[in-house]
């Protein structure tokens, strides 16, 4: 009789989920590595998500990716919690321990500036003030990794002032709001410019903010990626800016996930890309 050690299972958790990319980008890694592992999604309703995050251990998984609506449920079931997801206030990445315990971290940060750095390799976070749009879960992350990266100062508008607001008050004063009126104003020297809402997403509203302001040397992104080529990334590399679109936050948040869950440091390459682009 053989023993065979236990084949590590991951997967992400949401509802719904059968959009997710996760599983390819996940999937592509473990058959390019040769690594014995699955990773599957999960539809899993809130009511059930604390049991469901409690039993995965026992069945072999070894951690999970957690996407909406749960990011902010998962950061208060789990037993402990990295700086960055309490600084964040939500979690994207589980890691199940060996005896059973939850540790939460967010590395929708990692992959944001990870992202820039790759396909903006000029781009420097002290150039300039930058830009945010949206005061959502997402722009917290970006927000907290801006600052660490060191932009000395960060503008900030949100349909809703409160709630960029309420960022203003747990990030302090190198945040600025603006009105939501006046978002094309706080272009206006900015070295970088990030889209965290939903404008210009397939299936929502269009992105109307004038870019009359931009300067050519800016480095735009928009963390969407349905479509890869958002409004505001077109109409700024029109206008001769660095435009990077938001699948690579994508691939780049995975890799902490899956170098702690498989034991192998993944990298983001075209093929990658490619996979998940296909999905």
């Amino acid at each position: 009789m053989t023993d065979h050690p236990r084949i590590p299972l991951a997967g992400v958790i949401g509802s719904p989920v059968a959009h997710s990319r996760s599983p390819a980008l996940h999937g592509h890694w473990l058959r390019s590595y040769g690594i014995q592992g699955f990773y599957i999604p999960m539809d899993v309703a809130a009511h059930n998500l604390e049991t469901v995050l409690r039993t995965l251990p026992k069945a072999g998984f070894v951690g999970c990716n957690v996407t909406i609506p749960h990011k902010e449920a998962a950061l208060k079931i789990a037993d402990v919690v990295s700086d960055r997801a309490a600084l964040i206030g939500a979690a994207n990445t589980l890691i199940f321990l060996p005896d059973g315990r939850i540790h939460a971290d967010n590395t929708d940060g990692y992959g944001f500036i990870a992202n820039l750095r790759q396909n903006a390799p000029a781009w420097d976070p002290g150039a300039g003030p930058a830009a945010v749009i949206g005061a959502g879960g997402a722009a917290r992350a970006v927000v907290a990794s801006l600052l660490e990266a060191g932009v000395p100062e960060l503008r900030i508008a949100n349909r809703t002032r409160a709630r960029a607001e309420t960022l203003r008050s747990e990030f302090g004063a190198r945040l600025v709001v603006y009105d939501w009126g006046q978002a094309g104003n706080m272009l206006d020297g900015a070295a970088t410019v990030v889209n965290t809402s939903s404008l210009g997403m397939v299936g929502k509203p269009d992105f109307r903010i004038p870019l009359d302001a931009l300067s050519p040397k800016a480095v735009v992104t928009d963390i969407v990626y349905t479509p890869l080529r958002t409004p505001l990334l077109e109409q700024a590399e029109a206008l001769g800016c660095t435009v990077v679109d938001g699948l690579g936050m994508l691939l780049h948040q995975a890799v902490p996930g899956f170098e702690r869950w498989f034991g192998l440091r993944p990298d983001v390459t075209d093929s990658l890309r490619n996979a998940v682009l296909g999905a």
